[in-house]
């Protein structure tokens, strides 16, 4: 297959051809290079010291035993863990809780989706394996997974984590019983004050949910919308267009890198990133420097993990990489801060 880039940064870029990982360090930021036959550049450096790193996972679903099954898109194949083989959720999150650890985040959140069928069990067996990695450096809220069979585990959003440099806001988005997604008047009205106090006190902030935003741009209103339902996505959007502070909105559940960009926010980025659990298996590093909040998106090395995704690659009748992967720009970017 074709060498993919999957990381780039400021100083690196990362490509994987297969089940292999080359590494490329010690680059000049905003410059073009060309490696292994790919031109690609670097990203821009934003300004001032490097203040903090903190990562994101989501659509981690501990439990999970298929992949590839999607109610109504029955193309199929269908890949599951060999028999008396390490489930692959554990194969997963075991090597993207590795290379995390080896950035030394100041935080760790978990946007959603902890557990697949919404149990008990599911829910400790995530417990048991990002607590002890991270303890009070880890957040989390739940996503449609762990609240559409009535569970209640993981439901202390909305809240607020200070890091160095910026304020994190985490938003609950869950329906009870549903796998759509809401913006209540009541988490509206937090985020409100929120920003209010985080501009008062001269720091960016970033906002991250499980589901991602209804497109004001779409030619379709639907109720039903598997994200945010339509009218809390124009309040969320309108909220976010008051307050220059508010930098991004960061979201899981539809397992793919993507970022949209709407009139009312500007260059203000409402990014989706992909999964955990299968191709490409991904996880988010975010650099907060003085002027500005890199995004660089990671594709979890850990051989086993590799030739997990490598073979889920072939999910949805060979459609999944076009849809999951993103472009480099949906992967990897700098956002300004107004500091």
């Amino acid at each position: 297959m074709t060498a993919e880039i999957t990381s780039v940064a400021d100083d690196e870029v990362v490509i994987f051809d297969g089940g292999h990982a080359r590494r490329y360090e010690g680059l000049e930021s905003d410059h073009a290079v060309e490696l292994d036959g790919i031109e690609v550049r670097t990203l821009p450096r934003p300004g001032g010291e490097l203040l903090c790193r903190f990562a994101t996972v989501n659509d981690v679903h501990f439990g999970e035993t298929e992949c590839g099954v999607l109610e109504g898109f029955e193309l199929g194949p269908v890949f599951r863990s060999e028999p008396d083989a390490e489930p692959y959720p554990e194969t997963m999150n075991r090597g993207a809780i590795d290379n995390i650890r080896a950035i030394d985040p100041v935080a760790v959140v978990v946007k959603g989706d902890l557990t697949s069928a919404g149990t008990s069990a599911e829910y400790h067996q995530f417990l048991a394996h990002y607590g002890p990695a991270f303890g009070d450096r880890l957040h989390y809220v739940r996503g449609n997974h762990d609240a559409y069979t009535g569970a209640t585990f993981a439901a202390t959003a909305p809240f607020a984590v200070d890091v160095p440099g910026a304020r994190l806001a985490v938003i609950d988005t869950t329906i009870p019983f549903a796998a759509t997604g809401q913006v209540t008047a009541e988490t509206l009205r937090w985020l409100d004050d929120l920003a209010a106090d985080t501009a008062a006190d001269g720091l960016p902030l970033l906002v991250f949910g499980h589901h991602h935003v209804w497109s004001p741009l779409s030619r379709r209103r639907e109720a039903g919308y598997f994200g945010i339902n339509p009218d809390d996505s124009e309040r969320l959007i309108e909220l976010v267009a008051r307050h220059d502070c508010i930098r991004g909105y960061f979201a899981g559940h539809t397992h793919r890198n993507r970022v949209r960009r709407f009139p009312a926010t500007g260059e203000r980025p409402w990014v989706e990133v992909a999964c955990v659990k299968d191709f490409p298996g991904s996880w988010a590093e975010y650099r907060v420097y003085e002027g500005g909040i890199m995004q660089i998106h990671r594709r979890i090395d850990a051989p086993d993990a590799l030739a997990w995704t490598e073979l889920t690659r072939g999910m949805f009748g060979g459609l999944y990489p076009d849809y999951a992967f993103g472009s480099i720009g949906d992967r990897c970017f700098v956002i300004r801060t107004s500091r």
